[in-house]
């Protein structure tokens, strides 16, 4: 069991609809075999759950217990630090994409488990401007689906919520223009989403394209050009490691370490579920930003 003098955890009671005291039951005797001194810390907005996570000097350990949107509130920030405490994320919320990606079981007791007996894995981090992401950026048709989602069926169906945002969306999607810059690659045409994913999960569901890893410094663009049947079939023949661009018609799929992304027409972007005014379109990997708690079993 790996062990920590002193460590913080981070829980959002809004985030899925569970009994919070049954989930700090589960975790909390696991973390107190594993840290000699632990803070706990219930955020009740946005802005506290930042300003605790700017002030995370001194812990050798931050989890983080919430929804996606807890998790990205605390990444965007613990990310600007030049010291930066050692990070653990355990599946509070509804998607929970990023333990997902990191293999770390949806079983809160089992998760915690997993992770104070898993070992440290440093993590890369993507970054826009001042603003940064552990799982996805993404442009059209995913800004407006996130921004669709009814917050009651959110509470009610967890990812259910999401289908049905994606179906009330779809019917609504509009193209727009693109020009993108990368590993000297200019790509021009019209989309209706444009994807830069770290993680390999988006509400719940495993992407299906071979290599996705948020340990190889790289950053994986997903340009979904129509929302059909043809595209459907080729975002499955990315699971086959030798599926090229060229191969492509619906999608476009490059892999770098940066990207110059001009689309004028999308004023807002979703990053890991939170919509932001767009800024910028120059988007970078930071390699092995993020040490994180992992199982044991993630390569």
């Amino acid at each position: 069991m790996l062990t920590f003098k002193k460590g913080l955890l981070i829980y959002n009671d809004q985030a899925g609809d569970d009994d919070v005291e049954a989930k700090l039951a589960a975790i909390v005797p696991a973390l107190g075999k594993a840290v000699k001194e632990l803070i706990i810390l219930r955020p009740d907005s946005e802005d506290e759950t930042r300003e605790i996570c700017e002030n995370v000097s001194g812990f050798e350990l931050v989890v983080i217990m919430g929804g996606d949107g807890t998790v990205h509130q605390c990444i965007d920030v613990v990310s600007r630090l030049d010291e930066r405490p050692l990070i653990a994320i355990l599946p509070g919320g509804t998607s929970n994409d990023f333990t997902r990606t990191l293999g770390i079981s949806q079983n809160l007791k089992q998760a915690v488990d997993e992770l104070v007996n898993g070992k440290v894995m440093a993590v890369d981090v993507g970054k826009e401007g001042n603003q940064h992401f552990i799982n996805f950026w993404g442009i059209g048709l995913v800004a407006q689906t996130s921004e669709n989602v009814d917050e009651g069926q959110k509470k009610s169906f967890g990812p259910l919520s999401y289908m049905a945002s994606t179906i009330r969306t779809v019917r609504e999607a509009e193209s727009f223009s693109y020009q993108i810059s990368a590993n000297g690659q200019e790509l021009t045409g019209e989309a209706v989403a444009i994807f830069v994913l770290n993680g390999s999960s988006l509400a719940t569901t495993p992407i299906p394209i071979n290599g996705i890893s948020p340990t190889d410094g790289l950053l994986d663009l997903l340009v979904v050009k129509n929302s059909n049947l043809a595209t459907l079939r080729e975002l499955l023949a990315l699971r086959k490691p030798k599926t090229v661009n060229e191969q492509l018609d619906m999608l476009e799929y490059v892999q770098a370490n940066e990207f110059w992304i001009n689309a004028p027409d999308q004023r807002q972007v979703d990053m890991d579920g939170e919509i932001y005014v767009r800024h910028s379109g120059h988007i970078e990997v930071l390699r092995g930003h993020l040490n994180m708690l992992v199982p044991r079993t993630m390569d």
